[in-house]
């Protein structure tokens, strides 16, 4: 029998899987049935249309302990009896709707899936997309995410030490908040998200429930935004100081009664449905839940609302039976509501009573087996056009190549984020060694426990991903992704050793989206492969369009590195006067118009995207891997990654970082844009003391590594060749002030 179209919209789901679930029960389900197959059967939750191509990723080292989509997070061995816990999750929709709110919970959920592994959060990063950012809209937005973010990192005492922020037009209805989130925890504590077996009481600790959040997952982030609009009540409302609360709370738990707790679980997206449903799904368990056990801060909420809530700050503890006033007590201390709601049950059935009286009685796997979509795309005819025009027949920018340096410093995608960053605490928990602004990573210290002594071991951690590339060639756009923030890490000196990813596209029922989908996860895989590098954890955000407008696809990823030793790092920034500048990863300043390809002096200067990216992954292992050897042996003094804005820019910004101007004597032949602008990949700029440079082309030599030698640094102006003499003082006015005047004047 047909169901209401409007309740099926309501929920995300078709008429097809309606009928599918009629005939997994073999009846009609009830109002509250259907609410729980909505939410688990969600995009969002169940990961319909992506689950079938996520199984490309490699997944396996020496060092991973949890595998992609078994826990909240990805679990990583870092040695000295320590582990990472670390992942990105997508709160792109509700920012669309409340940018503020949207932004705050968004940190706040991925807080939450770190604590649920039992590790201490120590780390923010984040990966923000915005519409043009001379836009009243994107003003509203922008301002709203930055400050949703910065309030909720800051009040939990988490640093935000990352990210990135991009601007273009396709976003301008559908803007990007990705949040990363990094914490640590001894390997021996780390915690599972499923129960010991059945009588485990369902324990609910924290904020009371509301009707905030309902049809979230199902309505909100399952949709196109111009399909929910009058969804817009849906978003979460955060209170990071019961979440900071909270943390304390579940960790002295887990420290103080290890054998009382046998799991735990965050509610996020689905609320309490998808808490407890997945945690007994992963054990072949069943529950019983009675929803007049849970905490409510509204009257005569039914079981549909009490299950659906997203209502934030709330975790879900699996405790041994006997145990519960014990690790009640805790949550006491604590000033914490804590209430036994259910228990675990042996027959793998979902049962939900409210006061005794049932209301949901539906086995755990059909609520767990949504279906799987595996389609056919296409690419895209505006993308095709797109890959054939002859960038070398572009006429040559009508500016001299001094302005467009500047033009380029000061465009919304180049500019200093130092206006947002310095919003967020990068210095709380004394574990931040490189911080925003400084190197193309952040870099941690590890300490020996919560809060312990500093050892000499740290990590590395960014944010890249770069969606123009990735519109031209899904493929390469996705290798680049990968290729890009595994070498930021690599510019501080780490090892990249396991990856996260938040892949956001628009609709994937369209072949050209599912097109850029499917390719730019193929593209990602192939460059883990090469640079050896799995990918641990992710989230998986798609329906991200505006009024007839998809995103560009944009796979963003979240790289991890380790440092044997936390001294032996370098930042962006020039060091010392009369250092060597040389360029890893090429024998010339290439002056080919191929490489304007997607760039951002193509738009910026031309007014146009379009080209075909390439990369050779062989060099691009090659170049970090010398990089690392080279700062780990105390060769160099500065590591930059040359990619946006290409080799000029690259030059721009370590002279400013570092306050320290530049002579370039290699000549450019050819076309000044691409010589100077072009983003050709796998390069790496880099300067050191004369004394060094024989061992550093002697290391070149040995992980074949082709080395150019740019110039020397000094003096107050950036020079290169005859083509620019630009003032330091010029640069930086341009670079630091770009965006203050795009977004706050």
């Amino acid at each position: 029998m047909p169901v209401d179209p409007e309740t099926l919209r309501e929920i995300a789901l078709s008429q097809q899987e309606y009928d599918a679930i009629v005939d997994k029960l073999d009846r009609e389900p009830n109002a509250l049935e259907l609410g729980l197959f909505g939410a688990l059967w969600s995009e969002h939750c169940a990961y319909k249309h992506s689950r079938p191509l996520l199984g490309l990723f490699p997944s396996d080292s020496p060092r991973v302990l949890v595998s992609p989509g078994a826990e909240n997070a990805g679990v990583v061995d870092v040695g000295g009896g320590l582990s990472v816990v670390f992942k990105i999750e997508s709160h792109n929709h509700p920012s669309a709707v409340e940018p503020f709110q949207g932004a705050a919970t968004g940190v706040g959920g991925i807080v939450r899936d770190i604590l649920a592994m039992g590790a201490r959060p120590i780390a923010l990063l984040n990966s923000l997309r915005f519409g043009p950012a001379d836009s009243t809209r994107t003003r509203r937005l922008f301002h709203g995410v930055v400050e949703g973010i910065s309030w909720y990192g800051n009040c939990i005492g988490v640093p935000d030490v990352g990210g990135e922020i991009t601007f273009a037009p396709c976003y301008d209805d559908n803007p990007l908040v990705n949040a990363m989130c990094v914490g640590l925890v001894r390997t021996d504590d780390l915690v599972r998200a499923q129960p010991s077996g059945p009588g485990d009481l369902l324990l609910l600790v924290g904020a009371d429930t509301g009707r905030d959040g309902i049809h979230g997952a199902s309505g909100l982030a399952s949709q196109t935004l111009e399909d929910t609009q009058e969804l817009r009540t849906t978003v979460q409302v955060g209170n990071p100081f019961l979440e900071k609360v909270l943390i304390e709370a579940c960790l002295e738990a887990l420290q103080t009664c290890p054998e009382g707790i046998a799991g735990m679980q965050d509610l996020g997206a689905a609320g309490l449905t998808s808490a407890a449903v997945e945690c007994v799904s992963k054990g072949g368990r069943g529950l019983l839940l009675d929803v007049a056990q849970v905490p409510r801060r509204e009257s005569a909420m039914n079981p549909y609302e009490v299950m659906l809530s997203e209502s934030q700050e709330r975790m879900l503890l699996l405790v041994r039976p006997g145990f519960e006033d014990a690790v009640k007590t805790i949550f006491d201390k604590w000033d914490l509501t804590s209430s036994v709601i259910g228990s675990v049950t042996d027959d793998a059935t979902v049962r939900i009573n409210d006061a005794g009286e049932p209301h949901a009685d539906v086995p755990v796997e059909h609520l767990v087996g949504a279906p799987r979509y595996r389609l056919s795309g296409t690419l895209s005819a505006e993308t095709a056009v797109a890959r054939q025009v002859d960038l070398a027949a572009l006429p040559l920018p009508d500016m001299t190549p001094a302005d467009a340096l500047l033009r380029l410093l000061g465009s919304a995608n180049i500019a200093s984020r130092s206006g947002v960053y310095r919003q967020y605490d990068q210095q709380v928990q004394a574990n931040t060694v490189v911080g925003p602004g400084r190197g193309d990573a952040a870099v941690l210290v590890l300490r020996d426990g919560y809060g312990g002594p500093a050892t000499r071991r740290g990590i590395a951690a960014a944010t890249d991903g770069n969606s123009r590339l990735a519109w031209l060639d899904p493929f390469v756009g996705g290798q680049l992704a990968v290729a890009e923030a595994c070498r930021n890490v690599s510019c501080v000196g780490a090892e990249p050793i396991a990856l996260t990813d938040c892949l956001n596209f628009g609709n994937p029922e369209r072949p050209e989206v599912y097109f850029q989908l499917e390719e730019c996860i193929k593209g990602m895989a192939d460059a883990c492969r090469a640079l050896g590098v799995p990918v641990v954890s992710g989230n998986v955000s798609l329906y991200n369009e505006g009024v007839g407008q998809a995103i560009y696809p944009t796979p963003v990823v979240g790289a991890l590195g380790l440092l044997d030793d936390v001294t032996k790092h370098c930042g962006a920034g020039f060091r010392d006067e009369g250092d060597v500048v040389m360029l890893l990863g090429a024998t010339s300043l290439d002056a080919d118009p191929a490489t304007l390809a997607g760039s951002e002096a193509l738009e910026t200067l031309h007014g146009t995207v379009a080209g075909r990216p390439s990369l050779d992954m062989d060099l691009e292992t090659r170049v970090q891997r010398l990089t690392r050897d080279a700062i780990r042996r105390g060769l160099l003094s500065s590591a930059h990654d040359c990619s946006d804005g290409g080799l000029a820019v690259a030059l721009a910004e370590s002279c400013v970082i570092g306050n320290i101007g530049a002579t370039i004597t290699a000549k450019p032949e050819g076309r000044w844009d691409a010589a100077l602008f072009g983003e050709a990949p796998s390069r790496i700029l880099i300067s050191l003391p004369p004394t060094k440079t024989t061992a550093l082309r002697r290391l070149a030599a040995r992980h074949n590594v082709p080395v150019l030698r740019l110039g020397r640094t000094g003096g107050n102006t950036l020079r290169i060749a005859r083509l620019l003499n630009v003032p330091l003082s010029d640069a930086a006015k341009a670079w630091n002030q770009g965006l203050r005047e795009l977004l706050w004047e």
